[in-house]
């Protein structure tokens, strides 16, 4: 029993230490690893990616790639200094790159390092439309979600041996071994993976607002997206990402929001779709 509570109470203390504040919701999040840490690794990783792949440069797209990137990332700079957070970027390491892949996918590494593949472009269909993806991506970071999931995967796992070391019945630790992997995901990380989409969704909608381009956009990208996927999704419940008509329906309603949120930038009318 002595045990037992020296376990709960150990994660208890950790979860109180371990904490940071989310600056766009004002929120606690996990953060069990500093950025300090984290960065430095995101960016090696990140090298080792581009080492690895086909970067394209110099052409039209590769170049409309980090016009929309640098817009995106003004707009956050912005927005972070408007609501008392200076110098919140000082340590990100902003860059764009565009990797010939047939993949439809982009991301945004902890600390700002951005790559969007080729295959996500015919998608996208427009300039509007990629920085509706960029400032999604550009979200993650700056509400630092790595951090967090990192965080919580330190905790699902923390769980499992606290469990293996309490349960003393050889029966009742396999079936605890043998559901918990399941319910922790299903009822765990899962939502907690969906709720930061959500959230990017919405931090995202303000920065490309703000950035100059029209937000209606990212929820007719996101009807492209369903098409394209061919309906070929797992129920909500089991994926990582909400239903691609909850986001839909989330981005249509969150798009007055964002263009309120413009307005205050002097942001009253945006960029054409932009073609390309």
């Amino acid at each position: 029993m002595k045990l037992k509570k020296s376990i709960v109470a150990t994660l208890v203390l950790l979860l109180v230490m371990s904490c940071a504040t989310n600056p766009f919701t004002g929120k606690k999040t996990l953060a069990f690893v500093s950025n300090a840490q984290l960065f430095p690794t995101a960016f090696a990783q990140y090298n080792q990616v581009l080492t690895e792949s086909k970067v394209e440069t110099g052409t039209t797209r590769a170049d409309m790639i980090k016009r929309v990137g640098q817009r995106i990332a003004v707009a956050a700079e912005r927005w972070l200094n408007a609501n008392g957070q200076q110098g919140y970027l000082n340590d990100y390491k902003w860059e764009y790159n565009l990797i010939e892949e047939d993949v439809v996918n982009a991301w945004c590494m902890p600390g700002g390092k951005i790559v969007f593949y080729t295959g996500i472009l015919p998608v996208a269909a427009n300039e509007t439309a990629v920085a509706a993806i960029m400032g999604h991506e550009v979200a993650h970071a700056l509400a630092n979600h790595g951090q967090q999931r990192m965080s919580a995967s330190y905790i699902q796992q923390g769980l499992a041996v606290a469990g293996n070391i309490a349960i003393t019945d050889d029966n009742q630790r396999n079936a605890f071994n043998q559901y918990y992997g399941v319910g922790s995901n299903v009822l765990g990380m899962l939502p907690f993976s969906r709720s930061h989409e959500t959230e990017a969704d919405r931090i995202g909608l303000i920065l490309t607002a703000i950035a100059g381009y029209n937000p209606d956009e990212a929820a007719n990208l996101w009807r492209r997206m369903a098409q394209a996927s061919g309906g070929s999704a797992p129920p909500e419940f089991l994926s990582t990402h909400p239903a691609n008509q909850t986001r839909i329906d989330n981005l249509t309603a969150l798009s007055p929001t964002a263009k309120a949120e413009a307005k205050k930038f002097g942001v009253s009318s945006f960029r054409p779709l932009g073609q390309y």
